[in-house]
């Protein structure tokens, strides 16, 4: 949940994300269909907390979670309630945007949510304080760095390495992508796409989301334990008003 990118190819769209975290946390649990408060959601499952950072709606919608809003923040000794749990309470109603605007966040880690919902992309962030929305440009490619990992020299850093990488694959396959995820950058470990800093943090895993009108195609590489998934939910359609 730390680093994103959002790819548009045509009538589909591709979001994948780097899942960085302290190698001492339990190992999440494969993406599955879980029906979540009469919704079916598409999500791996964090085993110590329950919620998720990356998941699919059968109402078409497609969330991801970055940790931190703006700029690196103190963690509190304790908070009301886990982002990953907010997620998914969320990602569960009929529209997101609509309720990210509308659920209480006091008490809440900072987070940032990227939300590709009818055709249309936003960054919602959460500062501690206040919040803040924005739509994106959705007809072009985005990259997102955790603001609690990676300065903002850092952050601009990356964003070369996927402009660069986007010259050389402008039609990218599924493949393509999670091949940028494992082995963008320059070598420096530390900040790579895929990092590990001395063991004790790194990327546990890689999830990208396969996404058109009708489903959402989600491929999961768990790192650590070398183990891959492939999951689909198919959204619900609209019926047309007689």
């Amino acid at each position: 949940m730390c680093t994103v990118t959002f790819i548009p190819l045509g009538n589909k769209v591709l979001l994948t994300s780097n899942r960085d975290e302290k190698g001492i946390r339990k190992k999440a649990i494969p993406p599955a269909v879980t029906v979540f408060d009469k919704t079916k959601l598409l999500f791996p499952k964090d085993a110590q907390a329950g919620g998720t950072w990356i998941g699919a709606s059968d109402s078409g919608t497609i969330m991801i979670l970055l940790n931190g809003g703006f700029i690196k923040h103190e963690p509190a000794a304790e908070y009301r309630k886990s982002r990953g749990l907010i997620f998914l309470d969320v990602l569960s109603e009929t529209k997101a945007l609509p309720a990210f605007k509308r659920i209480n966040l006091l008490g809440i880690e900072p987070f940032t949510l990227v939300i590709w919902e009818e055709g249309k992309l936003y960054e919602c962030r959460w500062s501690g304080e206040e919040k803040y929305t924005r739509e994106m440009d959705a007809t072009q490619p985005h990259i997102w760095s955790s603001v609690t990992l990676y300065t903002s020299e850092t952050i601009h850093k990356r964003e070369q390495w996927f402009k660069n990488w986007l010259e050389k694959h402008p039609q990218p396959t599924v493949a393509d992508v999670l091949t940028f995820h494992l082995f963008g950058g320059e070598g420096d470990s530390e900040n790579d796409i895929r990092m590990n800093r001395n063991n004790t943090m790194f990327t546990v895993s890689v999830t990208n989301i396969a996404c058109d009108h009708q489903q959402a195609i989600m491929h999961y590489e768990d790192l650590v334990n070398m183990e891959q998934s492939k999951s689909t939910l198919v959204f619900v359609q609209e019926q047309p008003v007689a």
